[in-house]
């Protein structure tokens, strides 16, 4: 009997720390229509702000200053920004239209085309590196004066497509953004609360896209996102 009772005391704690952390958390969150109204007014503000941010840079066309490095296949080092546009989709939800989502593409070019000499042998996995890139290439052979396959060329152009996509929850009351080759080949996603993504995180998530120092975001961890497939993006 003192076993049941003990077994039914800890689960009358669970219980009841279980139901406070539940209220705490309704607590905190908004009404439903309020917060549908504060993330999508959030959104509206982000584009407005990237679409001003982008025609600024496309003029300015600045370095970048990241070095992006695809395994041990190519490097390409201080690209410059080269143009972008920003978008949006609307939605129906709980009787009022909102946003679905902003995404942001914007292209960054290397000084001139890389041609890489591999063998016929590794030609595949490294074809397999480069699909993955979103970088645009080609595939050529090089052969000898007996026709026999020698060489294996990938001219590549040294063009990247960078899209940030701001994605709200609305169930959960966050905005996820989701950064895809912004400093390095792969995704990378982070989580904001609708009332800090604001004008100075947008100004550190520029600062982050063009690779400028003491941004807040550069001091925060940005987590890949394994095993995500990744949409096709529209051409630049």
């Amino acid at each position: 009997k003192m076993a049941e009772s003990h077994k039914a005391s800890l689960l009358d704690k669970l219980r009841e720390k279980s139901e406070a952390l539940r209220a705490q958390d309704q607590a905190a969150r908004k009404p439903v229509e309020d917060a549908l109204k504060d993330i999508d007014r959030t959104l509206w503000r982000a584009f407005r702000w990237l679409d001003e941010a982008l025609g600024h840079l496309e003029v300015i066309r600045p370095s970048i200053g990241h070095v992006f490095r695809l395994h041990n296949v190519l490097t390409i080092e201080k690209p410059k920004f080269d143009r972008g546009f920003v978008t949006f989709r609307r939605r129906a939800l709980a009787g009022m239209e909102i946003l679905e989502h902003v995404e942001l593409f914007y292209r960054i070019e290397g000084n001139e085309p890389i041609v890489l000499r591999v063998s016929p042998a590794s030609a595949a996995g490294i074809e397999e590196r480069l699909r993955g890139s979103t970088l645009v290439y080609q595939y050529q052979t090089e052969q000898d004066e007996k026709r026999v396959v020698r060489d294996g060329l990938f001219p590549v152009q040294t063009a990247i497509s960078a899209p940030v996509r701001f994605q709200p929850d609305y169930h959960r009351q966050v905005i996820e953004v989701t950064l895809r080759n912004v400093d390095r080949f792969e995704s990378v996603s982070l989580v904001f609360p609708p009332d800090k993504l604001n004008e100075a995180a947008l100004e550190d998530l520029r600062k982050v896209t063009m690779g400028e120092p003491r941004g807040l975001l550069r001091r925060v961890p940005l987590a890949p996102i394994s095993g995500s497939r990744d949409d096709p993006m529209p051409a630049m």
